[in-house]
């Protein structure tokens, strides 16, 4: 076991784990929260990206970051208004947004496949002459990480606090209601999908940093490890309780998620297969709530067959 958990390993799972952990809670805005099946996901993720990737590159790292999440933000307003004001359903809005996203991911990246960052700075690079230089030392990407995740984290608490978020909250629970309750659901759906690919694009930037480099493919499956990520925090946590406690189990998911496939690249799996180890993540998740609610009751409708088989026999 110490060949497989070795130092590094365990900081590069927490380092993309925390980056992911953005994705999974733009999922758990717009699939727990909104109750809306969002797959601009893949798209949106490989637009943070190059938007990320193009604007480090003119020098301005942090405003990298900045402007991903505006990009998300578009993103997130297109699909919510063919939804709400076209009325395309939501899988069929994020497709067509997710296709459309391919042309305009390449065009910001000159109509390249790649765009390398090497030799530019980056909040990484940045980071690492200023606060890597103290005791930090090599840990310096995972306080970057885990400071931006805290903050995005703090502040997603605070908003589904207000009036505005807890009317989100109750859109996605029954959207007739809230009709009748004088709550317009086309501005919560609206601000709720862009907050959500906001936070893609974010999560999209910081992995272009990361790797220092941004490709047209590198969002391929990205809903499939967010949705991994969020239900296996959910079986961890619930997925009832308090809104810090759900944000905090879908962290936990996607740093898990992370230790499992730095496992499974330990134990050479081929990187070819880790899109089948995430859809097998995703369904053994999914099926472990039901597969125990089976098995308890068989262990009743067991223990009520013992009882009556004694009560026979007597």
């Amino acid at each position: 076991m110490s060949s497989i958990f070795t130092a590094s390993i365990f900081m590069s799972a927490l380092e993309l784990g925390c980056i992911y952990a953005l994705v999974a809670l733009a999922l758990f805005i717009s699939f727990t929260i909104l109750n809306i099946a969002d797959l601009t996901t893949d798209g949106c993720f490989t637009l943070g990206c190059a938007v990320g990737a193009m604007v480090s590159l003119a020098g301005h790292p942090f405003l990298a970051l900045i402007a991903a999440m505006v990009s998300g933000v578009c993103a997130g307003f297109v699909t919510a208004f063919l939804q709400t004001r076209l009325g395309v359903e939501s899988i069929l809005a994020g497709i067509i947004v997710n296709t459309g996203l391919y042309t305009i991911n390449i065009a910001v990246m000159g109509f390249s496949s790649i765009a390398n960052l090497f030799g530019c700075d980056t909040v990484f690079s940045l980071g690492k002459d200023t606060i890597g230089a103290s005791f930090i030392g090599d840990w310096y990407k995972v306080v970057i990480v885990i400071a931006i995740l805290l903050v995005i984290a703090l502040l997603l608490w605070w908003f589904l606090g207000t009036t505005l978020g807890m009317s989100i909250r109750a859109t996605g629970d029954n959207a007739d209601m809230v009709k009748s309750s004088s709550i317009n659901p086309t501005l919560t759906i609206t601000v709720g999908l862009c907050i959500a690919n906001s936070l893609t694009g974010l999560s999209g930037a910081l992995i272009a940093q990361y790797q220092k480099s941004a490709d047209i493919n590198i969002g391929t499956g990205m809903v499939t490890i967010a949705l991994a990520s969020l239900i296996i925090g959910q079986t961890l946590i619930g997925n009832k309780g308090s809104i810090p406690r759900r944000i905090l189990g879908t962290i936990l998911g996607s740093i898990l998620y992370r230790f499992i496939v730095a496992i499974a690249l330990r134990l050479s799996v081929p990187a070819e297969a880790l899109k089948l180890v995430s859809a097998i993540i995703v369904a053994v998740a999914i099926a472990t709530p039901y597969v125990k609610r089976k098995l308890s009751l068989k262990k009743r409708e067991f223990a009520n067959y013992r009882g009556s088989a004694r009560k026979e026999g007597v």
